[in-house]
């Protein structure tokens, strides 16, 4: 009795909605003596961890999902486990992860997602973190991860890439994202209305003018900048090297069939800047085929990504990679993938990368063979499930550059071991 009392509920109040519901005779005392020892344990739990109990789901409301779940004759769906999702959902057991509302009460879980980040943000500021593309933060990693590529490769045999340097690259993807997203926009306004995927953009809504899109532009750029004179001046002159791309890539496809490769080039260029802001200049023979195997990457997973539009992009009049391919995008594909990896393995004998950076080469070929092989260019949901996966592929040569540098540390250390027994028997006879 103590327990219901405690947790506001009353055996009065649960006898007067067992009138209101009819359980069967044997199922309520069953259903009471579940229900208190799952209640009692809860209890203790919170106890043991110093909580307050406060009623979070009443015996009413359980027993009515109990006969909801239960009750086939009036048509209600049959199913054992709908009480215990009712009862979970409600958080007894533990605070939910769901970004949704429940319900009955109405309380919003907590969340950390980009997406409900930014739908909380005042409204105010939130048009221009959308046209930053903060809710859609893929765009952001497929163009840090090359940069990470670089750094981790540039790093002293035996160490781990420098944690400031990939922290401060990861500040300016963010920004440079979002200067190229407001460009995009900028330039795309009037065919982002006509499309139905893009009508709700920012701009082309008209949440966001020219002019202060503008203005926010030059904010991004500013603080871009100030991101690059944190580099050397061998950096800071390749950086600001690479506006024009980012420029000027929006316009591409209203001119060729292959703006994916001006975006490879645009996307892919911390490849380079990553190396020189940590070694101080470029070792173009390790960066150039680092950097063409990330144009590859990107003509890969965006003609993917373009094939969700193309019908719209042939209303407009804009072209892409997608329509220039049409069926035999997966031949195409497939020679974009040859040459990515054979850049990687240039860029990895070049480097002296070692045995796990080889072995994380060849579960990159598979994933993406997987990803052309079971790709339907004519399903826009799984050209975009395709399109997302690319990041976890990126942080998987992320890791595999990590693990053959300190592969590469170790293996240096036992050759200076080597060289220092000889060097001491020598001198000994």
């Amino acid at each position: 009795m103590f327990l219901f009392v405690r947790l506001g509920v009353t055996l009065p109040e649960v006898k007067k909605e067992n009138d209101n519901i009819s359980l069967t005779s044997g199922e309520t005392p069953m259903l009471q003596a579940k229900l208190t020892g799952q209640l009692t344990l809860n209890f203790l739990r919170r106890i043991h961890h110093g909580a307050s109990c406060p009623c979070l789901y009443s015996l009413s409301d359980y027993c009515t999902k109990k006969k909801e779940g239960t009750r086939t004759k009036h048509g209600l769906r049959s199913d054992s486990s709908v009480s215990r999702r009712a009862f979970h959902s409600q958080g007894v057991f533990g605070p939910s992860v769901s970004p949704r509302e429940t319900q009955h009460h109405g309380r919003r879980s907590f969340s950390l997602s980009a997406a409900t980040i930014v739908n909380s943000a005042p409204a105010p500021v939130k048009p221009y973190l959308q046209l930053m593309r903060l809710d859609k933060p893929i765009g952001t990693w497929l163009l840090y991860l090359p940069c990470t590529w670089s750094i981790a490769l540039a790093a002293d045999p035996g160490c781990l890439p420098d944690l400031g340097m990939l922290t401060l690259f990861g500040a300016g993807a963010v920004l440079m994202r979002g200067a190229g997203c407001t460009i995009n926009d900028m330039w795309d306004k009037d065919f982002d209305k006509k499309v139905s995927r893009t009508a709700t953009r920012p701009i082309a809504s008209g949440a966001v003018s020219r002019m202060q899109a503008l203005v926010f532009l030059g904010g991004q750029l500013s603080l871009g900048l100030g991101v690059l004179l944190c580099l050397n001046y061998y950096s800071i002159a390749l950086g600001a090297a690479s506006l024009s791309l980012v420029v000027t890539y929006p316009l591409m496809k209203r001119i060729t069939y292959w703006p994916q490769l001006v975006l490879g080039l645009t996307f892919n260029w911390g490849t380079l800047l990553g190396w020189s802001a940590v070694q101080g200049s470029c070792d173009w023979s390790v960066c150039l085929p680092l950097y063409f195997s990330g144009v590859m990457w990107t003509l890969i997973y965006d003609t993917i990504y373009a094939h969700q539009d193309k019908e719209d992009d042939v209303k407009v009049g804009v072209k892409s990679t997608a329509l220039r391919f049409q069926e035999q995008t997966k031949p195409w594909l497939s020679g974009f993938t040859v040459a990515m990896m054979s850049g990687l393995v240039v860029a990895g004998i070049n480097a002296e990368q070692t045995l796990p950076y080889y072995a994380v080469l060849s579960t990159v070929a598979i994933h993406l063979s997987h990803q052309i092989y079971t790709l339907d260019i004519n399903k826009p949901e799984d050209c975009w499930k395709k399109f997302v996966s690319n990041r976890n592929l990126g942080l998987l040569l992320f890791l595999g550059i990590i693990a053959g540098n300190l592969w590469k540390g170790r293996r240096e250390t036992l050759l200076q071991n080597e060289e220092g027994t000889q060097i001491s028997e020598i001198i000994n006879t």
